[in-house]
Protein backbone atom coordinates (compact mmCIF):
# COMPACT_ATOMS: atom_id res chain seq x y z
CA UNK A 1 0.00 0.00 0.00
CA UNK A 2 1.53 3.41 -1.12
CA UNK A 3 1.75 6.39 1.32
CA UNK A 4 -1.53 8.33 -0.67
CA UNK A 5 -3.39 5.52 -0.60
CA UNK A 6 -2.82 5.33 3.23
CA UNK A 7 -4.09 8.28 3.83
CA UNK A 8 -6.74 8.11 1.73
CA UNK A 9 -7.17 4.98 3.87
CA UNK A 10 -7.13 7.19 7.31
CA UNK A 11 -9.04 9.80 6.06
CA UNK A 12 -11.64 7.66 5.28
CA UNK A 13 -11.51 5.91 9.00
CA UNK A 14 -11.97 9.37 10.38
CA UNK A 15 -14.94 10.68 8.82
CA UNK A 16 -16.47 7.26 9.85
CA UNK A 17 -15.49 7.81 13.08
CA UNK A 18 -16.73 11.29 13.13
CA UNK A 19 -20.04 10.27 11.46
CA UNK A 20 -20.78 7.31 13.97
CA UNK A 21 -20.26 10.22 16.88
CA UNK A 22 -22.81 12.72 15.43
CA UNK A 23 -25.16 9.65 15.21
CA UNK A 24 -24.32 8.71 18.96
CA UNK A 25 -24.79 12.75 19.83
CA UNK A 26 -27.89 13.28 18.17
CA UNK A 27 -30.28 10.87 19.95
CA UNK A 28 -28.52 11.73 23.34
CA UNK A 29 -29.36 15.29 22.85
CA UNK A 30 -32.55 14.23 21.78
CA UNK A 31 -33.52 11.91 24.61
CA UNK A 32 -32.16 14.72 27.01
CA UNK A 33 -34.95 16.91 25.63
CA UNK A 34 -36.96 14.07 25.78
CA UNK A 35 -36.60 13.13 29.21
CA UNK A 36 -35.84 16.41 30.84
CA UNK A 37 -36.84 17.03 34.02
CA UNK A 38 -36.40 13.31 35.35
CA UNK A 39 -35.45 14.96 38.68
CA UNK A 40 -36.15 18.07 40.97
CA UNK A 41 -34.40 21.64 39.18
CA UNK A 42 -32.52 23.58 41.88
CA UNK A 43 -33.40 27.57 41.13
CA UNK A 44 -30.63 29.62 42.48
CA UNK A 45 -32.00 33.25 44.19
CA UNK A 46 -28.54 35.12 44.66
CA UNK A 47 -30.88 37.35 47.71
CA UNK A 48 -31.99 36.93 50.92
CA UNK A 49 -35.59 35.36 50.88
CA UNK A 50 -38.41 37.56 50.67
CA UNK A 51 -37.42 40.20 49.08
CA UNK A 52 -38.91 41.28 45.26
CA UNK A 53 -36.96 38.79 43.13
CA UNK A 54 -37.65 36.12 45.57
CA UNK A 55 -41.22 36.52 45.18
CA UNK A 56 -41.04 36.56 41.31
CA UNK A 57 -38.77 33.67 41.75
CA UNK A 58 -41.31 31.31 43.77
CA UNK A 59 -44.22 32.53 41.87
CA UNK A 60 -42.32 30.94 38.60
CA UNK A 61 -40.78 27.82 40.58
CA UNK A 62 -44.85 26.66 41.56
CA UNK A 63 -45.89 27.05 37.74
CA UNK A 64 -42.75 25.34 36.65
CA UNK A 65 -43.37 22.63 38.95
CA UNK A 66 -46.90 22.44 38.15
CA UNK A 67 -46.49 21.91 34.53
CA UNK A 68 -43.45 19.90 34.31
CA UNK A 69 -44.18 17.51 37.00
CA UNK A 70 -40.98 17.48 38.88
CA UNK A 71 -40.10 19.98 41.78
CA UNK A 72 -38.44 23.04 41.43
CA UNK A 73 -36.43 24.00 44.43
CA UNK A 74 -35.66 27.33 45.39
CA UNK A 75 -32.12 27.78 46.93
CA UNK A 76 -31.00 31.30 48.27
CA UNK A 77 -27.86 32.52 47.89
CA UNK A 78 -27.05 36.10 48.24
CA UNK A 79 -23.81 37.65 49.00
CA UNK A 80 -21.16 39.57 46.99
CA UNK A 81 -23.65 41.85 45.79
CA UNK A 82 -25.23 38.74 43.69
CA UNK A 83 -22.55 37.18 42.67
CA UNK A 84 -22.42 34.61 45.13
CA UNK A 85 -25.37 32.97 43.67
CA UNK A 86 -24.51 33.48 39.97
CA UNK A 87 -20.67 31.90 40.69
CA UNK A 88 -22.28 28.82 41.92
CA UNK A 89 -24.60 27.82 39.14
CA UNK A 90 -22.13 29.14 36.21
CA UNK A 91 -19.81 26.15 37.68
CA UNK A 92 -22.64 23.62 38.28
CA UNK A 93 -23.25 20.93 35.74
CA UNK A 94 -24.60 22.20 32.21
CA UNK A 95 -27.92 19.95 32.41
CA UNK A 96 -30.74 21.95 33.25
CA UNK A 97 -30.75 20.92 36.74
CA UNK A 98 -29.34 23.84 38.48
CA UNK A 99 -31.00 27.39 36.77
CA UNK A 100 -30.08 31.23 38.60
CA UNK A 101 -33.00 34.05 38.29
CA UNK A 102 -30.74 37.37 37.26
CA UNK A 103 -31.25 40.84 37.75
CA UNK A 104 -30.11 43.94 37.22
CA UNK A 105 -27.56 43.64 39.15
CA UNK A 106 -25.92 40.75 37.19
CA UNK A 107 -25.43 43.56 33.67
CA UNK A 108 -24.18 46.64 36.26
CA UNK A 109 -21.21 44.08 38.33
CA UNK A 110 -19.57 43.72 35.26
CA UNK A 111 -18.21 47.44 35.40
CA UNK A 112 -19.06 47.62 39.01
CA UNK A 113 -16.60 45.10 40.39
CA UNK A 114 -12.46 45.11 39.48
CA UNK A 115 -12.68 41.26 39.58
CA UNK A 116 -15.41 39.03 39.16
CA UNK A 117 -14.88 35.02 38.96
CA UNK A 118 -17.78 34.76 35.93
CA UNK A 119 -19.31 36.30 33.16
CA UNK A 120 -23.15 36.94 32.78
CA UNK A 121 -22.36 36.36 29.19
CA UNK A 122 -19.99 33.91 28.72
CA UNK A 123 -20.44 31.59 31.81
CA UNK A 124 -24.01 31.59 31.62
CA UNK A 125 -26.68 30.74 28.52
CA UNK A 126 -29.74 33.27 28.89
CA UNK A 127 -33.35 31.15 28.62
CA UNK A 128 -35.74 33.91 28.94
CA UNK A 129 -36.86 37.37 30.20
CA UNK A 130 -39.05 36.99 33.04
CA UNK A 131 -40.28 40.14 34.21
CA UNK A 132 -39.71 44.23 33.56
CA UNK A 133 -41.11 46.60 35.56
CA UNK A 134 -40.04 50.42 36.43
CA UNK A 135 -38.25 52.45 39.39
CA UNK A 136 -40.32 55.16 40.95
CA UNK A 137 -38.81 58.83 41.80
CA UNK A 138 -39.99 59.39 45.11
CA UNK A 139 -39.30 62.66 47.01
CA UNK A 140 -39.99 63.61 50.79
CA UNK A 141 -43.59 65.43 50.49
CA UNK A 142 -41.88 68.88 51.73
CA UNK A 143 -39.23 69.02 48.46
CA UNK A 144 -40.17 72.35 46.51
CA UNK A 145 -40.65 69.72 43.06
CA UNK A 146 -43.24 68.12 41.92
CA UNK A 147 -42.48 66.79 38.53
CA UNK A 148 -39.85 66.35 36.03
CA UNK A 149 -38.72 69.57 35.10
CA UNK A 150 -38.74 71.02 38.44
CA UNK A 151 -36.64 68.27 40.10
CA UNK A 152 -34.01 69.35 37.15
CA UNK A 153 -34.37 72.68 38.04
CA UNK A 154 -34.06 72.39 41.67
CA UNK A 155 -31.06 70.27 41.29
CA UNK A 156 -29.31 72.45 39.33
CA UNK A 157 -30.05 75.74 41.50
CA UNK A 158 -28.92 73.23 44.32
CA UNK A 159 -25.59 72.36 42.60
CA UNK A 160 -25.06 69.34 44.63
CA UNK A 161 -27.13 70.18 47.98
CA UNK A 162 -29.71 67.89 46.85
CA UNK A 163 -29.07 64.70 48.65
CA UNK A 164 -30.70 61.08 46.98
CA UNK A 165 -30.77 57.92 49.06
CA UNK A 166 -30.07 54.11 47.50
CA UNK A 167 -30.12 50.81 48.88
CA UNK A 168 -26.39 50.53 48.18
CA UNK A 169 -23.19 51.79 46.06
CA UNK A 170 -23.66 50.64 42.58
CA UNK A 171 -27.24 49.63 43.10
CA UNK A 172 -29.80 50.07 40.22
CA UNK A 173 -31.55 52.42 42.55
CA UNK A 174 -27.79 54.69 42.79
CA UNK A 175 -27.42 54.06 39.01
CA UNK A 176 -30.90 54.80 37.62
CA UNK A 177 -30.03 58.43 39.73
CA UNK A 178 -26.29 58.79 38.25
CA UNK A 179 -28.22 58.01 34.45
CA UNK A 180 -30.43 60.80 35.63
CA UNK A 181 -27.99 63.40 36.47
CA UNK A 182 -25.71 62.54 33.65
CA UNK A 183 -29.03 62.99 31.07
CA UNK A 184 -30.11 65.92 32.54
CA UNK A 185 -26.81 67.73 33.56
CA UNK A 186 -27.24 68.13 36.91
CA UNK A 187 -24.96 66.93 40.27
CA UNK A 188 -26.83 65.23 43.19
CA UNK A 189 -24.97 64.44 46.27
CA UNK A 190 -25.44 60.02 46.56
CA UNK A 191 -26.29 58.58 50.41
CA UNK A 192 -26.38 54.65 50.21
CA UNK A 193 -28.04 52.62 52.61
CA UNK A 194 -27.67 49.12 53.67
CA UNK A 195 -31.42 48.12 51.74
CA UNK A 196 -34.68 50.38 50.48
CA UNK A 197 -35.90 50.35 54.09
CA UNK A 198 -33.20 52.69 56.05
CA UNK A 199 -33.09 54.89 52.78
CA UNK A 200 -36.87 55.09 52.48
CA UNK A 201 -37.28 56.01 56.00
CA UNK A 202 -34.83 58.89 56.07
CA UNK A 203 -36.40 60.28 53.02
CA UNK A 204 -39.68 60.13 54.16
CA UNK A 205 -38.46 62.14 57.57
CA UNK A 206 -36.62 64.32 55.05
CA UNK A 207 -33.00 63.43 55.96
CA UNK A 208 -32.67 62.30 52.19
CA UNK A 209 -34.40 64.72 49.35
CA UNK A 210 -35.52 61.63 47.26
CA UNK A 211 -34.71 58.24 46.11
CA UNK A 212 -35.31 56.16 42.76
CA UNK A 213 -37.05 53.29 44.44
CA UNK A 214 -38.92 50.04 43.63
CA UNK A 215 -42.69 50.19 43.07
CA UNK A 216 -42.87 47.19 45.26
CA UNK A 217 -41.50 48.89 48.69
CA UNK A 218 -42.17 52.83 47.47
CA UNK A 219 -46.48 52.65 46.37
CA UNK A 220 -47.45 51.40 50.01
CA UNK A 221 -45.73 54.94 51.18
CA UNK A 222 -47.15 56.86 48.21
CA UNK A 223 -50.46 55.83 48.80
CA UNK A 224 -50.25 56.61 52.71
CA UNK A 225 -48.76 60.39 51.95
CA UNK A 226 -45.82 60.15 53.13
CA UNK A 227 -44.02 60.49 50.02
CA UNK A 228 -44.92 61.80 46.78
CA UNK A 229 -44.36 60.21 43.66
CA UNK A 230 -42.29 62.29 40.95
CA UNK A 231 -42.17 59.98 38.21
CA UNK A 232 -41.69 56.27 36.89
CA UNK A 233 -38.35 55.17 35.20
CA UNK A 234 -39.69 53.29 32.32
CA UNK A 235 -40.91 54.16 29.10
CA UNK A 236 -44.55 53.35 29.63
CA UNK A 237 -46.31 54.05 32.28
CA UNK A 238 -46.91 51.70 34.95
CA UNK A 239 -50.59 49.87 34.48
CA UNK A 240 -50.29 49.68 38.75
CA UNK A 241 -49.77 53.44 38.64
CA UNK A 242 -51.31 55.12 35.38
CA UNK A 243 -51.47 58.40 37.03
CA UNK A 244 -47.50 58.75 37.39
CA UNK A 245 -46.10 59.77 34.46
CA UNK A 246 -42.97 58.25 33.24
CA UNK A 247 -39.29 60.63 33.46
CA UNK A 248 -38.92 60.54 29.60
CA UNK A 249 -43.03 62.11 28.31
CA UNK A 250 -42.44 64.23 32.11
CA UNK A 251 -38.59 66.41 30.74
CA UNK A 252 -36.55 63.89 29.93
CA UNK A 253 -36.37 62.39 26.47
CA UNK A 254 -35.03 59.67 26.01
CA UNK A 255 -34.54 58.03 29.88
CA UNK A 256 -35.33 54.92 30.87
CA UNK A 257 -34.08 52.46 33.88
CA UNK A 258 -36.02 49.09 34.44
CA UNK A 259 -35.16 46.56 37.14
CA UNK A 260 -36.07 43.05 35.41
CA UNK A 261 -35.23 39.50 36.33
CA UNK A 262 -34.83 36.72 34.09
CA UNK A 263 -33.46 32.78 33.36
CA UNK A 264 -29.49 31.53 33.28
CA UNK A 265 -28.29 28.59 32.86
CA UNK A 266 -24.52 27.01 32.80
CA UNK A 267 -23.03 27.82 29.73
CA UNK A 268 -22.64 24.32 27.79
CA UNK A 269 -26.23 23.38 28.69
CA UNK A 270 -27.86 21.27 25.43
CA UNK A 271 -29.76 23.93 23.18
CA UNK A 272 -32.88 21.56 23.24
CA UNK A 273 -32.96 21.84 27.43
CA UNK A 274 -32.41 25.39 26.67
CA UNK A 275 -35.74 25.58 24.31
CA UNK A 276 -37.55 23.09 26.25
CA UNK A 277 -37.01 25.44 30.06
CA UNK A 278 -38.01 28.62 27.17
CA UNK A 279 -41.14 27.01 26.67
CA UNK A 280 -42.31 26.21 29.17
CA UNK A 281 -41.68 29.67 30.91
CA UNK A 282 -43.55 31.25 27.82
CA UNK A 283 -46.37 29.25 28.96
CA UNK A 284 -46.25 30.37 32.55
CA UNK A 285 -45.58 33.91 32.29
CA UNK A 286 -48.91 34.03 29.42
CA UNK A 287 -50.63 32.56 32.66
CA UNK A 288 -53.48 35.30 33.84
CA UNK A 289 -52.56 34.25 38.09
CA UNK A 290 -48.81 34.83 37.30
CA UNK A 291 -49.33 38.06 35.24
CA UNK A 292 -51.84 39.30 38.12
CA UNK A 293 -49.21 38.47 40.75
CA UNK A 294 -46.06 39.73 39.28
CA UNK A 295 -48.32 43.22 38.75
CA UNK A 296 -48.93 43.18 42.08
CA UNK A 297 -45.08 43.54 42.59
CA UNK A 298 -45.00 46.25 40.15
CA UNK A 299 -43.39 43.93 37.64
CA UNK A 300 -45.20 42.90 34.11
CA UNK A 301 -44.38 39.42 32.52
CA UNK A 302 -41.54 39.56 29.87
CA UNK A 303 -41.13 36.36 28.24
CA UNK A 304 -38.45 36.61 25.16
CA UNK A 305 -36.51 33.79 23.27
CA UNK A 306 -33.09 32.81 24.70
CA UNK A 307 -31.93 34.88 21.60
CA UNK A 308 -33.64 37.60 22.05
CA UNK A 309 -32.73 37.56 26.05
CA UNK A 310 -28.62 37.17 25.15
CA UNK A 311 -29.16 40.67 23.34
CA UNK A 312 -31.19 42.17 26.14
CA UNK A 313 -28.34 41.07 28.51
CA UNK A 314 -25.24 42.71 26.50
CA UNK A 315 -27.20 45.62 25.76
CA UNK A 316 -27.69 46.42 29.44
CA UNK A 317 -24.10 44.76 30.12
CA UNK A 318 -23.11 47.93 27.72
CA UNK A 319 -25.45 51.19 28.97
CA UNK A 320 -24.73 50.45 32.50
CA UNK A 321 -20.93 50.02 31.99
CA UNK A 322 -21.55 54.00 31.19
CA UNK A 323 -22.96 55.11 33.71
CA UNK A 324 -20.88 53.53 36.21
CA UNK A 325 -17.49 54.83 34.24
CA UNK A 326 -19.90 58.51 34.47
CA UNK A 327 -19.91 58.26 37.99
CA UNK A 328 -17.09 56.63 39.01
CA UNK A 329 -19.12 53.83 41.48
CA UNK A 330 -17.18 50.82 42.17
CA UNK A 331 -17.23 47.87 45.03
CA UNK A 332 -14.34 45.85 45.52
Amino acid sequence: MNRNTRHTTRRRTLALACAALCCLATPFAANAATDYPSKPIKLVVPYPPGGPTDIVARVVAQKLQEQMGQSVIIDNKPGAGANLGAEQVARSAPDGYTLMVATTAHAINPSLFSKLNYSITKDLAPVSQLTSGPLVIVATPGLAANNVKELIALAKAKNGGLNFASSGNGQSTHLSAELFSAMAGTKMNHIPYKGSAPALTDVMSGQADLMFDTMLSSMPFVKGGKLKAIAVTSSQRSPIAPDIPTVAEAGLPGYEAIAWNGVQAPAGTPKEIIDKLNAELKKALENPEVKQRFEAQGFSSAWNTPAAYGQFIQAEVDKWAKVVKTSGAKVD
